[in-house]
């Protein structure tokens, strides 16, 4: 099935939600045991309690399902946010503390949080509406911290540079090559490329 086809499928009944939550579900326990290869198709199935055609009927693939699930992690992420938001005194300030409370949540589970981070590297133009709803969910996590309704062209564009930091950054980070510290300067230095906020803007 195409993104294009996914995208046009109309919203999904309640019974067909909580089939779905049951295997994003299981996708993570199995990731969080194994990381990337510890996720296989039939072995979800199986831990969720659905046939293998099914799951295929809701995940054309790994990359799909996977990427999934960290759409499904950061709009907990988005949730938790909203209950308790950042600090800051400043755009700068919140957006880096945001998103390195995204990423010690993703630090806890590193075996999940690799599964979910090599999938978005791996998926191609068949997992696009996935990637997009990722990217778009990202975009508003980091809008919500700058306290941004109506961003200008300009700020979107500074949203890409942090979000393609971010993205960056956990995968050195992952990989041994960066250690959380230089993860911290890393997201604070491209933060203030945020600068003062513009009057009239919100």
């Amino acid at each position: 099935m195409t993104a294009e086809a996914r995208r046009a499928e109309p919203p999904l009944t309640e019974r067909q939600e909580a089939r779905r939550r049951r295997i994003l579900r299981a996708a993570a326990q199995l990731a969080c045991r194994g990381g990337f290869e510890a996720v296989q198709m039939r072995e979800v199935a199986e831990a969720a309690g659905v046939a293998l055609g099914t799951l295929y009927r809701y995940f054309p693939s790994k990359i799909h399902l996977l990427v999934a699930l960290m759409e499904d992690q950061l709009q907990d992420l988005r949730r938790a946010l909203r209950r308790h938001p950042p600090t800051g005194d400043d755009a700068a300030g919140r957006v880096a503390e945001t998103l390195m409370r995204a990423f010690r949540a993703l630090q806890r589970d590193p075996h999940l949080a690799d599964a979910m981070v090599r999938a978005l590297t791996f998926a191609d133009r068949g997992a696009s509406a996935e990637v997009e709803a990722v990217s778009r969910l990202t975009t508003k996590i980091v809008l919500d911290a700058m306290g941004l309704a109506e961003p200008t062209q300009e700020q979107l564009s500074v949203v890409r540079v942090i979000e393609h930091t971010w993205h960056s950054a956990l995968i050195t980070w992952l990989s041994g090559r960066e250690s959380i510290a230089q993860v911290g300067r890393d997201i604070e230095t491209v933060c203030g490329l945020i600068g003062p906020r513009p009057a009239g803007t919100g």
